[in-house]
């Protein structure tokens, strides 16, 4: 279709990154975005400023008209329609469309998802492959359905994982790029290419394999349950980073793990028990399986957060307790 017309949808950093490396891909693809659909500003930060989504901020720096909704309803069709765009491509945008909305778009909607579909469908598919220990992440461009991530796939890809990254390395990258924006935008670009010079319809292949679905995590989820092995709790903490994040308590303060490792040594001492201090290492925790784990950046409630050693400096009579 010549002169394809987008609405793009999405909210966090990583979906402003593809959405900055679309605009920039508009007269390569063959496609103009009409504008950006994104979440209202929310609250952020000490004083409660209201801040806009970091696709709103793109958006305006690009003078492409901003949408903002609560829900989409009879009002943001009413606003949405006048644009005439032909296509929705959303990534991580956080709402559901409902028929009368996809029903705007001539050619539908297709949505950018960080997992092998139909494996990790929905909300935290990042989380749950590091979670699993997972040696590949997958990135598939689906056709939108009414039931969440079960769309045709119209491209996907692998990547591969070393066993070292977080969802907010593999997401945000370095704020400009990230492996899953790298993957995702040239699937994005391809595709994008073949519809605008194409009159067909858009023709996926239906999902098989095994299914699986994630869920919303709570901050909750993020305590540490000091009788897993050292290994899943290292995991734990990557797949949590930066969000709900790992914690513990020490003498009834919370104690947030922010980075740690599998430690070589084995140890008999109860799962929790933060060993005697070995200054060229970092802090040694015991597991329930007499493995260990090594942290070498925490942070306590209410202050700031700090390697090991300076963590130690002001929490003298953490070595030997037993963490909650």
């Amino acid at each position: 279709m010549q002169n394809l017309k987008i609405l793009y949808a999405g909210s966090p950093l990583a979906s402003a990154i593809v959405f900055k490396n679309l605009i920039s891909a508009q007269n390569e693809c063959g496609f103009k975005i009409v504008g950006a659909l994104t979440n209202p500003p929310a609250t952020r930060g000490r004083h409660s400023d209201l801040i806009p989504t970091e696709v709103a901020t793109v958006a305006r720096e690009h003078s492409i008209p901003v949408f903002e909704f609560d829900h989409l309803m009879a009002d943001s069709r009413e606003a949405i329609s006048p644009l005439g765009a032909d296509l929705l491509v959303s990534f991580d945008y956080g709402r559901i469309f409902g028929p009368k909305f996809l029903a705007l778009f001539p050619l539908g909607g297709i949505n950018l998802h960080p997992s092998l579909l139909p494996k990790y469908r929905g909300c935290t598919p990042v989380p749950a492959a590091l979670l699993n220990g997972d040696k590949t992440l997958g990135v598939t461009v689906q056709k939108l359905a009414l039931q969440t991530d079960e769309g045709d796939i119209l491209a996907q890809t692998e990547i591969p994982l070393d066993g070292t990254e977080t969802t907010l390395s593999l997401m945000d990258g370095d704020g400009s790029s990230s492996k899953v924006t790298d993957a995702g935008v040239k699937l994005l670009k391809k595709l994008l290419k073949e519809i605008s010079h194409s009159d067909s319809e858009i023709v996926g292949k239906k999902q098989s394999g095994e299914t699986s679905y994630t869920e919303f995590l709570k901050k909750e989820d993020g305590k540490i349950d000091w009788n897993c092995s050292a290994a899943e709790i290292e995991r734990k903490i990557r797949a949590f980073t930066p969000y709900p994040l790992c914690f513990s308590s020490f003498n009834g303060v919370r104690v947030t793990i922010l980075k740690a490792k599998v430690g070589d040594s084995k140890t008999a001492e109860k799962a929790g028990t933060v060993l005697p201090y070995q200054k060229s290492v970092g802090i040694e925790i015991a597991c329930g399986d007499g493995s260990v784990l090594v942290v070498t950046e925490l942070q306590q409630e209410k202050k700031k957060a700090m390697d090991y050693k300076s963590f130690l400096n002001g929490a003298r009579n953490f070595v030997g307790s037993i963490l909650e």
